[in-house]
C-alpha cells in the first residue's frame, strides 16, 4: 500500500509533467482552473493533496482525456 507521501509525490510528478508538456505556467494553470495562484505550486511540491473536483478541473485545463492520466502510477 502506498503512503500519503508517495501518492502525493507521484501526483505532483504527473501534474508537473503534463503542465510542462502543454506549456503552461503554474499561474496560468491555476487561472484556468479557478484556483488560487499558489495552489498548483503547492500540489507540485507535495504540500497539498487535491480534492476530486480539483483533479477534474486540472485534467480538463490540461486537455487530458481522463483524470486517470493525473493519477497514473498511483496504486
Amino acid at each position: 500500500m502506498r503512503t500519503t507521501h508517495s501518492t502525493r509525490e507521484q501526483f505532483a510528478k504527473n501534474l508537473r509533467d503534463h503542465r510542462k508538456r502543454v506549456g503552461l505556467t503554474q499561474e496560468q494553470l491555476a487561472d484556468a482552473c479557478d484556483l488560487h495562484p499558489t495552489a498548483v505550486g503547492k500540489l507540485e511540491t507535495r504540500k497539498r493533496t487535491p480534492r476530486l473536483d480539483t483533479v477534474t478541473a486540472l485534467s480538463r485545463a490540461l486537455g487530458l482525456e481522463s483524470v486517470c492520466e493525473l493519477v497514473e502510477g498511483i496504486r
